[in-house]
C-alpha cells in the first residue's frame, strides 16, 4: 500500500476541504449541510467537502421500502437523498460533497458519475480494486471471488447545490448492516477494506481522497471527459 501524506485541511482547487474529529450526529450533520447549501446558493459561502463519521444509524432515503427496514437496531432517519436504506457507523467514512452545479454544468448524471469515480480512484490508490455497475447503485468490489458492496453513493441537488454524497467502509460492524437490506440489493453482500485484507486509518483514506480530489473536479467540469459517458445511474 503506497504511503500518503495526511489530507490538507482547509481547501484544494477553491473547494474547502474539511475533516471533523470524533462522531457527528445525523440531524446536526443534516441542519449544517441545509444551512450550507443555502448559503452557496447565496453566494456567502464556498463550496465544500466535509468528511465525517455519524454513530451507528440507519437512514431512509426518497425510494426506501419499509420492508427494508428488517430490524431497527439504531436509530432510523428519513433521508433526503436517493436510494433506500443504508448504516453509517463508526470505522465508516462519510463524505458528504456540496457543489454549486449551476456553476460546473448543471448535469446531475455526470456529478453522480464523477463522485463514482472519485471514490473508486481513492480505494485504488489504498490498493482495493473497486468498480461501478450500470444500474446497480454503489461501489463495487471482488471480496474472496464473491461480487460485494463496499461504498455507497446517494446524493440530492436542490437549486443545483449538491447535498449528501458517499460512505466507504473501512472497518465498520460489518453485522450492523442486518438490520436493513443494504440499499435494496438483498443478494449481495456488503464487505470493507478491513475484511479485504487492508489496514487503512480515516486519515489515510482522507489523504487518497485528497490526492484524486482535483481529477474529480477537473472531470466534473468538463463536458469532453470521455471516461463519464455512458453510464447508467440511479439517484
Amino acid at each position: 500500500m503506497p504511503t500518503l501524506s495526511p489530507a490538507p485541511a482547509t481547501e484544494i482547487d477553491g473547494v474547502e476541504w474539511c475533516v471533523a474529529p470524533g462522531q457527528i450526529d445525523y440531524p446536526a450533520a443534516v441542519a449544517d449541510m441545509e444551512a450550507r447549501a443555502a448559503d452557496i446558493r447565496a453566494g456567502t459561502a464556498r463550496e465544500r467537502i466535509w468528511l465525517l463519521e455519524h454513530p451507528p444509524l440507519y437512514t431512509g432515503g426518497t425510494s426506501a421500502d419499509p420492508a427494508e427496514l428488517l430490524d431497527p437496531r439504531f436509530p432510523v432517519f428519513k433521508s433526503g437523498r436517493g436510494g433506500r436504506y443504508t448504516y453509517h457507523g463508526p470505522g465508516q467514512r462519510i463524505g458528504y460533497v456540496q457543489l454549486d452545479l449551476a456553476a460546473r454544468g448543471r448535469d446531475v448524471r455526470r456529478y453522480v458519475h464523477a463522485l463514482e469515480a472519485w471514490v473508486i480512484a481513492a480505494l485504488g490508490e489504498i490498493g482495493v480494486t473497486a468498480y461501478a455497475v450500470p444500474d446497480r447503485v454503489g461501489i463495487w468490489t471482488a471480496d474472496g471471488g464473491t461480487e460485494a458492496k463496499i461504498g455507497a453513493i446517494g446524493v440530492r441537488v436542490r437549486q443545483w447545490v449538491t447535498l449528501h454524497g458517499f460512505s466507504v467502509n473501512l472497518a465498520p460492524d460489518l453485522t450492523h448492516f442486518g438490520g436493513i437490506v443494504p440499499c435494496g440489493l438483498p443478494e449481495f453482500p456488503v464487505t470493507s477494506t478491513h475484511s479485504l485484507g487492508k489496514r487503512v486509518t480515516e486519515a489515510t483514506f482522507d489523504a487518497a481522497l485528497a490526492l484524486c480530489c482535483s481529477t474529480f473536479l477537473r472531470a466534473l467540469d468538463d463536458p469532453n471527459d470521455s471516461r463519464l459517458e455512458g453510464r447508467a445511474v440511479t439517484v
